[in-house]
């Protein structure tokens, strides 16, 4: 199974992290190696303060994954600003730190662009009805994006800077107003060098210095300014002949991080997570996927390398949805043909950004074509000759979504998932051994077992729990279970109590993390 299989191989954690940083490129709009291109701004900044490799560790992992949480509020930004979250998100990027003052006219602008007129003012109508919303968001990221790094095995201090990603110098950021000194280091130095490359990418150096000057003492740490101020255009210029992934591993100061074998698939289960958090409608969808390829290859008597590389590859096959707007994912008609050209790109963008990975090759490869069919009918390459592999990946995948409820679809019943697939193999498009196998897999015995729940939820907070994490109000969890709006209010108090958690999206986590979804 190559790079990924071999027992007691040690793997690089930077380079996974690198792969995980593009993706959250794909989701928040910015170009394929910008967090790459940060961290490199930020390691400059940290040798320029004196800091040292022990800190500088933490500052590099703290740059790359500072919107780890990105895809947590994905669904509730395209819903506000009429279905394209990537490209608000873009647009947005400049300002992410600056005051209110030039931030909000700023979203005003960008609020709705391509909407009717109509459609447009009544989205900027409904944002200034919440003007709480962006301080909701950007919670829910940092708690997403924490609990993800913690799970990860990432450094308590990274952990505590992602905790604390748009926290600014005078105590006016969030999630918790620290201020100062009271700020991370690595926030202080990440959150500088991100406005720096964006900024510079599309207004040149002229702007950087103003939003340095402008920020400075305010959203920005001085000392960190005055870093940037002496030396960010030769490093700019620098960045401009490097490989930033080359330049990024070559930066990690000794002693590396490293994972054995055995703790990439908690790794990849993170990645699993970040993807279906996109869309309240995925919840839990990649883990389920990975456990039917790996026992349906285990059905197939494929070797264990095979098996290992079916689950692990089950587990990201989905990363690529990221790059695509929430507002396609959520759509409850037929797709459009710009819709659907959109998810045909999913293949694409999750297999870019995990073949850069080494370590992830024949991972990449089989992610990349879990959408192809036999007939030559799927998507990205329109190849017919995918292996067994990806054939079980893919086979898995349909199946799960088949009995799984969508924005246009209920849940198709387990033997009716199973016709359904039986129909595309008449068809030719998919393999009776891959679906025999993935059928066989699956079982046909979907009785909910007699289990502890776990954090001590009951099975009522779990039946709440599992329509919040949909995207559902408490209005609307009360009419589906039939009670009143105030006891769902109650038990949502319980479950975030238990949990340990603040926000519905880090709630959403929790169920993914527990296969709630599913139990």
């Amino acid at each position: 199974m190559g790079e990924t299989g071999g027992v007691g191989a040690r793997l690089r954690l930077i380079e996974l992290m690198a792969s995980l940083s593009m993706a959250t490129d794909a989701s928040t709009g910015q170009p394929l190696e910008h967090a790459l291109r940060t961290c490199l701004l930020a390691v400059r900044a940290a040798d320029a303060l004196g800091i040292g490799p022990a800190e500088q560790t933490i500052v590099m992992y703290t740059t790359l994954l500072r919107f780890l949480g990105c895809t947590s509020d994905a669904s509730e930004t395209a819903r506000l600003v009429g279905g394209d979250e990537i490209a608000f998100n873009a647009a947005m990027a400049p300002v992410l730190m600056a005051d209110d003052r030039e931030a909000v006219p700023y979203m005003l602008r960008h609020l709705g662009e391509g909407l009717p007129v109509g459609r447009r003012l009544g989205r900027i109508a409904a944002a200034l009805a919440d003007p709480g919303g962006p301080a909701r968001s950007l919670t829910a990221h940092c708690e997403v994006g924490s609990r993800l790094a913690a799970r990860i095995g990432l450094p308590t201090d990274v952990v505590d800077g992602l905790a604390h990603a748009y926290e600014r110098w005078d105590g006016k950021g969030l999630p918790d107003g620290l201020a100062g000194q009271d700020v991370p280091l690595a926030t202080r130095i990440a959150v500088v060098a991100r406005d720096v490359d964006v900024t510079h990418a599309r207004m040149g150096l002229t702007e950087v210095a103003r939003i340095l000057e402008r920020r400075r003492g305010r959203a920005y740490d001085p000392a960190v300014v005055e870093a940037f101020v002496t030396d960010a255009p030769a490093w700019l210029e620098q960045l401009d002949g490097l490989d930033p992934w080359d330049a990024v591993l070559d930066a990690e100061p000794a002693p590396v991080i490293e994972i054995d074998d055995a703790q990439l698939d908690d790794v990849l289960a993170a990645f699993a997570d970040f993807a279906d958090l996109k869309s309240p409608w995925f919840g839990g969808h990649s883990r389920a996927v990975s456990e039917h390829a790996a026992s349906a290859a285990t059905a197939c008597g494929l070797d264990p390398a095979d098996v290992t590389l079916a689950r692990r590859a089950g587990l990201v096959h989905d990363l690529g949805i990221v790059g695509v707007p929430a507002g396609v994912w959520n759509r409850p008609g037929a797709l459009t043909r710009e819709g659907l050209e959109r998810v045909r790109t999913h293949p694409n963008i999750g297999e870019r950004i995990l073949a850069r990975c080494g370590a992830l090759g024949e991972i990449a490869a089989v992610a990349g074509a879990h959408h192809e069919r036999l007939d030559g009918s799927g998507y990205h390459r329109g190849v017919r000759d995918s292996p067994i592999v990806a054939q079980l990946v893919g086979t898995a995948d349909v199946y799960r979504a088949l009995c799984e409820v969508r924005p246009h679809r209920g849940a198709l019943e387990p033997a009716a998932a199973a016709r359904v697939l039986a129909e595309e193999a008449d068809a030719g498009r998919f393999g009776r051994t891959a679906i025999d196998a993935v059928l066989a897999a699956a079982g046909h015995a979907p009785a909910l077992p007699n289990v502890a729940r776990p954090a001590g939820l009951t099975e009522r907070e779990v039946d709440v729990l599992r329509l919040l994490a949909r995207g559902r109000s408490n209005k609307e969890v009360a009419r589906e279970l039939g009670i009143s709006a105030k006891t769902v209010g109650t038990h949502v108090e319980h479950i975030y109590s238990k949990t340990g958690v603040t926000t519905r999206a880090g709630a959403t986590l929790f169920a993914i993390e527990n296969a709630l979804f599913r139990a």
